[in-house]
This record gives C-alpha cells, structure tokens and sequence, in this order.
C-alpha cells in the first residue's frame, strides 16, 4: 500500500500523543504541594495555640522556648498527689476477732404437769416476770375433788390400824397369862403391820393429789422476758405437752464465739493466771460497739471438723441491747502493747517487698520502706521494725506511686501551715493570687482575671526583655487593626 494513502495518515492522527503524562505528573505534583502547605500551616496553628495555652495559664513560655512545648505536651510527668500521715506511739490492744451468737443463760418453754382446762392467763406478752410469778390457771375442781377422796380413804385407813393396834396389846397381855396361844399374837402383829402399810399409801395418794392441786397453778421458774402466747384460755392442756409460753433470761445473757485452735494456748495462758478478759460484741457489720463483757469460760474440746474452739462471754445486758439468738462480731482483748509505733492500716502494702510502705523523703519525693508490720486494730497497726515516731507515709495515691517518684502532698500535716500550696492543689477560695505572685498550684488563672501581685506593665516587660504575655499581645493586633 502506498504510504502516502489517507487511510494510513487518519491512522496516524488517531496515536495519543506523549505530552499526556507529562500533564498527569504536574497534577500530582501541585496536590502534594497543596498538601505540604496544608500540614506546615497545622503545625504552625498547633504551636501557636499551645504557646497561647501556657502563656495564658502564667508561664512565659517566650523564655522557656521549645522546653515550655514539651513541658505542656508531657503534663502527665507532674507530681503525683498524696496524702500523709505521722507514725505516732501509743498502745495497741492484741485483739483476737470471732463470730458468736447471744444465748440466754436460760430459755425455759413452760407446760403443764397436768392435763385440764386452760381457765386464765395471768401475764402479758412481753412482760418482764420474776421466778414464781403467776403465769395460768388450770381447772383444780377435779384434782381437789379427788384429794378429798384419798384424805378420808387415809382417815379410815388410820382408824382400822389404831384398832389393830389395841387388839394386838390385849394379845399381848393375854398370851402372858397363858390365856391364848402365841398364833393369835404373832397373826395380830401382822394385821397391825398391814394396817400401817395402807396408810403409807393412803398418805401418799393425797400427797400426790396436793401436788396435782399445786401444779394447776403455773409459775415462771426463772426471771426473765415472756414470749408470745402459744395457747389461748379455754384450750384443754395435755400434760407434758402443750407449750404454754417460752421464759428467756436476759440479765445477765451471754454470747457464744468461736476462734482458731491456734488461738487457744494464748488464751488459756491468759486465763490460767487469773487475768479477766474483756469481750466486745459489735454489730452484724462490724462498725457499732453494742455491749461489753467478760470471758466466763472456755470449751474443753476443739471442733475437729472447723479447727475452732467455743468460747462463752458474759454480758449484764441491763440496756437489753443483745437480743437472744442475735449474731454478733466477738472481740476478744488477750493483751496490750505498749508504746508502740502506730501507722495507719491503709499506708501498708504488700508486694514484691514483702510489707512495704511509702516513706516520705522531704516535702517531694517517696522511698519505698520495707517493715515488719506487728498487731492490727481496725485503721491502726503497730510496726515491730523499719519506722520510727515522727516519719511520715503515704496513706492516699500509692497505687501510681514507685520508689522515688516526685510526689505533692494534698493533705496530713505537713500541708498548709508552711505557706505552701494548698491542701487540694486548688487556687485560693477567693480566686486572688497568692502574695508572693506565684501562679497557683493547678496552674490555672486566678477566678476574677486580675493580674498576680508582681505583675508588669507591658512597657516594663519590654524594658527588662521579657516576652509580653500571649493575651497581650492579641489584644494590641486587635487595636492596630481598627487603627485606620
């Protein structure tokens, strides 16, 4: 074919031509320019509002330069707070803690001895009875009735051994003068003896039946508090059977505890040589002290299936504060240390260390003080070795806390009366500065926006070479700009 055909030379037309991607690449080009400009102005903004951010909060963060940026970027390195408290000496009670339960010394449910019918009730529910107190009536009608059958069964009883008795001296009489033989006297003897015989039990009928007539008269057998009614008057009672009311003795009351066997020679040492032992009973959770007592008595065995052994305290109770079959928190007071080293329960940890605590070195740093933790008193524990009367510990924020970390304190008594910062870290109530034109402890501005005490005109700032303060200086381009 002929070169010069216009069928090849539209062909030839038809070839992109190669500028194309020169165009593709100087599009890109300008995107990642656009880019860069974009993120150099972020930068830019970022650093200028992080400078406006300290300055404002006090710091000229014109002559701290870079290290003022770095310092507001890494806040989190400041000062850990905490709160502190003093060893003190004093005297801590060895205290051995159990679960126990008030028993009344007696708990009597009272029946009838005899059956009959309920014709009164003498007490009222609640009531505070003394022993013999009348409590109910049964029916005596059919009791006495029958004591005086038994009485004249004995009167004739008596009459027939008296009789026998004059016939047997005539036969005694009788058998000396040889008038009758010795059968009739020996077999009068018996009579007289047989006679006395059903006296004895005659008597003995009518004793029982008085004391039938007694027990239709019910009594409290000791003192103590009467329960609810559990039967009503007009009810048959049956003897041995029906319970009538419970009596339970509530002065004095006991208080049945329990403790670990390895417990055990600690308090028998302590009972064997005579000592009294005081016994606090406080409430189900532990907080209130409801009454105090005295240890009566130990048990002679130890439980096998729980390790412990029973103990029995006695409480006189005259406010009635225990109440029969109440559970109770036991504290037994075995002995007393003397002058001990006192740190708080809630400064002492346990760890790696071992028993460690806190222990402030100066106003702003904390060592870590492995101790020898001794007796427990609820909040106080007494410390054998590694502290002394006077050290100071960390008892609020030791769980950021590491040997040797810089540390504010914002409470105890080393704050506060030193002139230092507040107990919270907080700017003054009164939202001034403070007098000597520091910023505040939480690095904010005072709550009425007046300058601190030391503050310099802006002329004066640029007169000693200090940068003017990041507000300033927005407010002097605000007037240049509604300059005409």
């Amino acid at each position: 074919m002929n070169e010069s055909s216009p069928i090849r030379t539209e062909t030839a037309r038809e070839i992109p031509t190669a500028p194309a991607p020169v165009r593709r690449r100087s599009r890109v080009g300008r995107w990642m320019l656009l880019i860069l400009l974009l993120m150099g102005a972020g930068a830019v903004a970022h650093r200028w509002y992080e400078g406006a951010r300290t300055e404002t909060a006090g710091e000229p963060g014109a002559a701290k330069g870079k290290g003022a940026g770095r310092g507001g970027r890494h806040g989190g390195d400041q000062p850990q707070a905490v709160g502190i408290a003093s060893i003190t000496a004093g005297d801590i009670p060895v205290v051995l803690q159990g679960l126990g339960t008030v028993t009344p010394l007696a708990t009597v449910t009272v029946r009838s001895q005899i059956s009959g019918y309920l014709t009164e009730i003498g007490y009222r529910e609640g009531q505070m009875v003394k022993k013999g107190d009348f409590l109910a009536q049964i029916d005596p009608r059919p009791y006495e009735a029958l004591l005086a059958q038994y009485q004249g069964q004995l009167a004739r009883d008596q009459a027939l051994l008296q009789n026998s008795k004059l016939d047997l001296a005539r036969f005694q009489r009788l058998v000396q003068q040889d008038s009758i033989s010795k059968q009739n006297v020996d077999t009068q003897g018996a009579l007289v003896k047989q006679n006395e015989g059903t006296v004895a039990a005659d008597q003995a009928l009518v004793d029982q039946q008085k004391l039938n007539v007694a027990y239709t008269r019910i009594t409290s057998p000791v003192d103590g508090r009467v329960g609810l009614r559990q039967v009503d008057q007009g009810n048959y009672i049956t003897a041995a059977s029906t319970s009538i009311v419970v009596v339970t003795q509530l002065h004095p009351i006991s208080v049945l505890f329990t403790l670990p066997e390895d417990d055990v020679a600690r308090v028998m040492r302590r009972v064997r040589s005579g000592a009294k032992l005081t016994v606090r009973a406080y409430d189900r959770g532990d907080e209130h002290e409801i009454a105090t007592g005295l240890l009566d008595t130990v048990d002679n065995q130890i439980d096998t299936t729980t390790g412990t052994v029973k103990l029995r305290a006695i409480f006189q109770n005259e406010d009635e504060a225990l109440f029969p079959n109440q559970f109770v928190n036991a504290k037994l007071t075995v002995d007393t240390v003397r002058d001990a080293a006192i740190v708080p329960t809630a400064a002492i940890l346990r760890g790696t260390p071992g028993t460690y605590v806190y222990l402030m070195e100066g106003d702003d740093k904390v060592v870590v003080r492995p101790i020898k933790a001794g007796e427990t008193d609820g909040a106080r524990t007494a410390v054998v070795s590694g502290l002394a009367v006077g050290d100071r510990v960390v008892t609020d924020g030791t769980d950021r806390l590491r040997d040797g970390a810089s540390v504010r304190i914002t409470g105890g008594p080393a704050a506060g009366a030193d002139g230092k910062a507040p107990a919270d870290g907080k700017a003054p109530a009164d939202g001034k500065a403070p007098a000597d034109g520091k910023a505040p402890a939480d690095g904010k501005a005072p709550a009425d926006g007046k300058a601190p005490a030391d503050a310099k005109p802006a002329g004066d700032r640029a007169a000693a070479g200090e940068a003017p303060p990041a507000e300033s200086g927005r407010r002097q381009g605000r007037r240049q700009r509604q300059a005409p």
